[in-house]
């Protein structure tokens, strides 16, 4: 049996690594730090983390399926075949940083994820104080914190993959 803290390290380490993601890229910007190689592999650790967090909540191990497969499977296809484009781009000399669209799909697909593993933390713990029982009732998936999250990462996430083809399609021919 799995002891109720260690959902919450999950979380505490998954905010941490969303955080110095955001970090990482803000100060980059702010100080002209900016990279080729950091344009290739921002976007790359944010697919990873993504993509892990969606598979563990498409799954029902703790997550009781609070995520569709389908949503899955829609948000990792979108992130292939945007790795497929910049490869594509990068064999033509030509670097695809994230754009503002991508931004906010990677920022409402975190919120979903957190709000999740969230939920999954603080439903184990059973002294609910006034601490507690507040991110337990934001995070239930009764509420609608999950759902709003949800669709929004989903609608975002096709946008934006056509938004990239479409701006990018003059790399598809020839």
């Amino acid at each position: 049996m799995q002891q109720p803290w260690a959902n919450i390290l999950a979380l505490i380490t998954f905010i941490i690594a969303a955080a110095s993601d955001w970090f990482d890229g803000y100060f980059a910007r702010k100080l002209n730090l900016v990279t080729t190689l950091g344009k290739l592999l921002d976007p790359l650790a944010d697919k990873i983390l993504v993509a892990a967090g969606f598979i563990y909540l498409s799954s029902n191990l703790n997550s009781k399926g609070l995520c569709p497969v389908w949503v899955t499977c829609v948000i990792i296809g979108r992130e292939f075949m945007v790795t497929g484009l910049r490869q594509i781009a990068v064999d033509k000399g030509v670097i695809l940083a994230a754009d503002k669209l991508g931004k906010w799909k990677t920022t409402f697909q975190l919120t979903f994820i957190i709000t999740c593993l969230t939920f999954i933390a603080f439903k184990e713990i059973e002294s609910h104080n006034w601490f507690t029982s507040l991110f337990y009732t934001i995070s239930n998936p009764e509420n609608y914190l999950k759902d709003i999250t949800l669709y929004l990462a989903v609608i975002l996430t096709v946008v934006s993959g056509w938004n990239y083809l479409w701006k990018n399609r003059s790399l598809l021919k020839s």
